[in-house]
């Protein structure tokens, strides 16, 4: 008898895509490890995905990397590159099969009636490059996330090197750039604060969540003179200057921080793994619930734009041509057509005279006549129009 979640007329889940970003030296590649080998303990194996061209060796196995399909130094060599310049151009030339990784993506995430025995993934891990810009920032790392999200609930999990972040300023600058990925990519991210088996997280959570205890540990940093000015000093670089600075961001950030999951993990020891998936799936809720219903809206947003950009060239190429007759006939119908009008019988040149060419006639007679009267008696009585006409010549 099939279970209650795969009765008739339930939706099969949709696997949760999981996109790690992280600064160099931040622990995101042994987290990733860290993940697919717990997943991999559930008998849940995961999907996947390397995206950092530069990278020798990976802890894991890849069933898509970048490195089958660009090579980082020959790129470097034939654009003439440096490092960074070498892995965006890798992304960009990467992104052109966005199409058919989504299509083994799709081929994976569905059941195989062929293979019954095969289940479909339920968890698709994104490995990035560790210059955050290259990827976040880039025109290919844009593609490749919204591709994600449009057809699978896309989390960003942002690492922090926790012993890093022990200062206010570094902490800070940490949650800015948190900050400013957040609403670029425009999805939900979960901060994980990395090695807390060499120092707690505890520090931070209390951070983003009381301002005071924020306020306590940034007066202490002046007070030690953590900045690197001089004591009391009051130049732009003193700690007067940098304590007002922090001060000011972390009650602008308040809000921010009101946006995130935050959970601290070891990815050596495995502590906080499973609090990051719990993490995911309440993620992955939110995406279908706030950020889903926005994605399609701007989808249906650049469809409305290109729908109406297409009906305006065809009304611009209609008004560029010119059509006689029936619309249904065909173009050498219409130009027969059109022969036959612009072309008259013998009988209408010489019957047909148009009212302008009328009055012009009936000017030059009345002229002929007047000037007739003033002529000279010499000019012979019996004078012809058309003598006149050769006259005025």
């Amino acid at each position: 008898m099939a279970s209650t979640s795969a009765s008739a007329g339930d939706k099969p889940r949709q696997p949760v895509s999981i996109v790690c970003v992280g600064m160099a030296g931040s622990g995101k590649t042994t987290f990733m490890q860290r993940i697919n080998a717990h997943l991999h303990a559930k008998k849940e194996p995961p999907y996947v995905i390397n995206l950092d061209p530069a990278v020798l060796n990976v802890p894991f196995d890849s069933n898509i990397d970048i490195r089958d399909s660009v090579n980082y130094k020959e790129v470097m060599k034939q654009y003439n590159l440096g490092p960074n310049g070498g892995i965006l151009t890798s992304l960009n030339l990467f992104a052109t099969k966005v199409d058919q990784i989504l299509g083994l993506l799709e081929k994976r995430t569905t059941s195989d009636p062929a293979n019954p025995s095969r289940k479909p993934i339920e968890h698709i891990l994104v490995d990035t490059p560790g210059q955050i810009e290259v990827f976040v920032w880039s025109a290919s790392g844009t593609i490749l996330l919204e591709s994600l999200a449009s057809s699978f609930p896309t989390v960003i999990a942002y690492i922090i090197d926790t012993p890093r972040t022990a200062s206010t300023s570094t902490f800070m600058s940490n949650m800015l750039y948190a900050c400013s990925i957040l609403y670029k990519t425009k999805l939900p991210m979960i901060l994980v604060f990395n090695k807390t088996d060499i120092k707690d997280a505890s520090f931070a959570k209390e951070w983003m969540t009381d301002y005071d205890a924020f306020q306590a540990a940034l007066q202490e940093d002046e007070n030690s003179n953590a900045f690197g000015g001089v004591e009391g000093g009051e130049n732009m670089g003193g700690t007067g200057y940098m304590g007002s600075l922090l001060n000011s961001m972390s009650m602008m950030l308040e809000e921010f921080y009101a946006h995130l999951s935050v959970v601290g993990v070891s990815s050596m020891t495995g502590q906080g793994i499973d609090e990051f998936f719990a993490a995911v799936q309440e993620k992955a809720e939110e995406f279908r619930r706030d950020y889903q219903p926005e994605l399609e809206k701007r989808r249906q947003d650049r469809d409305e734009a290109k729908k109406k950009a297409r009906e305006k060239e065809l009304d611009k190429m209609m008004k560029g041509m010119s059509f006689s007759g029936d619309a249904s006939k065909t173009p050498l119908e219409r130009h027969a057509e059109d022969s036959d009008v612009e072309v008259a019988s013998d009988g209408e040149d010489s019957d047909d005279v148009g009212p302008e060419e009328e009055f012009d006639r009936e000017g030059l007679q009345s002229r002929y006549e007047a000037a007739m009267a003033d002529r000279d008696e010499s000019l012979s009585g019996d004078a012809s129009f058309a003598k006149y006409l050769h006259s005025q010549r």
